[in-house]
């Protein structure tokens, strides 16, 4: 069930990563400005009223317009997600990070009905953003004692096939999504080919949802 969010949530937005190619905040600041939630751009905030939503046999990206577990959101806003996410048991619920070391804070307190997942754009160190490198991530990930992990490659970048697969294979993830970027943002992307390379081998070990390639390159 994991390839298929069913919902989005956002109790808690915004993201201090800045990264190159973010789509989630050219939304905030544009088109979503006149909401009360989004008033002040992508700057982090938390919308309480949406803690009271309860979700029913749904697969829900939580706060998907920001980053839940970066280092700036204040610890009570993450436990405040995490209890309403227990008022909703028959639903999962997949987290996305730039920073999934902060993942170990809360082990003790973490639901069963999560799926914990960070992004991996590529195993090289480009410099596309604040966000931690990704070789800490991929190492937290690796080292994550819990058995329903996610990996995003999206937005795709360059990377070196045999030691991005051994990451992947390290991390066992349950799902992996993988997708070029949602509009031309001169970041260095991989050839189709060596992208499709990189999926058939990934469906050796992991489901693969397979985002915005076809259109991009068909």
């Amino acid at each position: 069930m994991f390839d298929a969010i069913t919902k989005t949530w956002n109790p808690v937005i915004g993201c201090l990563h800045n990264c190159k190619y973010c789509w989630a905040r050219k939304l905030a600041e544009t088109r979503l400005i006149h909401m009360e939630k989004y008033k002040d751009g992508f700057k982090p905030n938390i919308a309480e009223h949406e803690l009271e939503k309860k979700f029913r046999k749904q697969y829900v990206f939580a706060c998907d317009m920001g980053d839940l577990f970066g280092d700036w959101v204040p610890r009570e806003w993450i436990l405040k997600v995490l209890r309403a996410i227990r008022n909703s048991p028959s639903s999962y619920f997949l987290f996305l990070t730039k920073n999934p070391k902060r993942y170990f804070d809360f082990l003790d307190l973490l639901p069963k009905n999560l799926v914990l997942g960070a992004t991996l754009e590529t195993n090289r160190d480009y410099k596309v953003s604040n966000a931690p490198s990704v070789i800490e991530r991929y190492e937290s990930m690796v080292h994550l004692p819990y058995r329903n992990k996610m990996i995003s490659i999206e937005p795709i970048m360059d990377f070196d096939l045999e030691i991005f697969l051994g990451w992947l294979r390290d991390i066992s993830p349950v799902v992996t999504h993988i997708g070029y970027a949602n509009y031309y943002q001169d970041i260095p992307e991989p050839s189709l080919n060596k992208t499709v390379a990189l999926i058939d081998n990934l469906l050796s070990f992991t489901k693969v949802k397979i985002l915005r390639i076809r259109e991009k390159y068909v």
